[in-house]
């Protein structure tokens, strides 16, 4: 399986990245609302999951049709039967290029072998690990990837509130998250040591101080206690 040419709908974050990494290796072009996709033997849609199936409905059938989305399954894209998915796992800005997909993963479904051929050809252009994914599945593992993307940017927003209020540098957290992933997610804190004092303290101080994020603290700390938790013999 190769593709000689590319249409790619959409010219978002995701859009834009995927245009800039595979114009170099194939003919690659970016296609407005005339869905003007010429001789196109890949057309990828790049477009909000909302628009997805509008979108697939107005292509003209034919070439091989796939689309972005981590959540959203192949149905999307009836009534072409040439088709799959591949959700890069990574998140875009329009700042950054086509670096962005340096050692990111990727989400592929298809339906048939053929299908699952043509995304891994597509994987392989973008010089992404793609792995498969059952198409049912897609929603809980976008539920999963927004864990650890959409929520992370919550947990960072809270920490840095929570820094500004006791006159500590926010953007000295940076380097703290950082650490933490290079040590792969090892647990740690007064959770880990069974602290249970130091852990009603914070509530103390949040509930006079920054009592919205009492309500977060309480949640996060439920499930970072039960994950630090030995595991039953």
């Amino acid at each position: 399986m190769t593709f000689t040419s590319i249409s790619i709908v959409g010219r978002g974050r995701v859009g834009a990245a995927l245009v800039a990494r595979l114009e170099p290796l194939v003919p690659t072009r970016a296609v407005g609302r005339d869905l003007d996709v010429g001789d196109a033997d890949l057309v990828l849609l790049c477009v909000p999951d909302r628009a997805i199936a509008e979108v697939a409905a107005a292509t003209p059938p034919g070439p091989w049709i796939a689309h972005t989305s981590g959540a959203t399954t192949l149905a999307a894209l009836d009534p072409h039967e040439r088709r799959f998915s591949l959700h890069p796992l990574q998140t875009f800005t329009h700042t950054r290029g086509p670096e962005q997909l340096d050692g990111a993963w990727a989400a592929v479904s298809g339906e048939t072998p053929e299908a699952l051929d043509a995304a891994g050809e597509l994987a392989r252009l973008l010089d992404v690990h793609a792995f498969e994914l059952a198409d049912d599945d897609r929603p809980l593992y976008h539920a999963g990837a927004t864990f650890a993307a959409s929520f992370l940017v919550t947990v960072h927003d809270a920490a840095a509130e929570i820094f500004a209020a006791a006159g500590a540098p926010p953007e000295a957290l940076v380097p703290l998250m950082r650490r933490t992933m290079e040590n792969g997610f090892q647990p740690t804190g007064p959770f880990v040591r069974g602290d249970a004092a130091t852990v009603e303290r914070h509530l103390a101080e949040l509930r006079e101080r920054r009592p919205e994020l009492e309500p977060l603290y309480r949640a996060l700390a439920g499930a970072t206690t039960a994950a630090a938790a030995p595991a039953p013999a």
